[in-house]
């Protein structure tokens, strides 16, 4: 369905969609998402696989799980995430698609 086309979208909707696009508009997060949506991985594995610091990552990861774009469980004291959201996924290889065919 296309929910985009041939609708009116109510301010609340429209307020959503800008809040999504703001929290992915940062090339760090798309970089974390991109890691995450191959493995599950701890904070410091996304840094050491990223080279950012342990902070950064903590801190992305932070507003990420804010928007419900990862997942995260306890594993020991070690906390992995991962992000298995398909409508997320898409979005960003639709995204990366269109950055690439420009």
């Amino acid at each position: 369905m296309n929910y985009f086309l041939g609708k009116d979208l109510d301010a609340e909707v429209l307020e959503r969609v800008s809040q999504t696009f703001k929290a992915l508009g940062d090339p760090t997060r798309i970089r974390i998402l991109s890691l995450l949506a191959r493995e599950e991985c701890a904070v410091n594995q996304v840094a050491d696989a990223l080279q950012l610091s342990q902070s950064a990552v903590s801190h992305q990861l932070k507003t990420l799980r804010a928007y419900r774009f990862v997942r995260y469980r306890r594993e020991g004291q070690n906390i992995l995430y991962t992000c298995d959201d398909a409508y997320i996924i898409e979005l960003l290889n639709e995204a990366v698609r269109y950055a690439i065919e420009q």
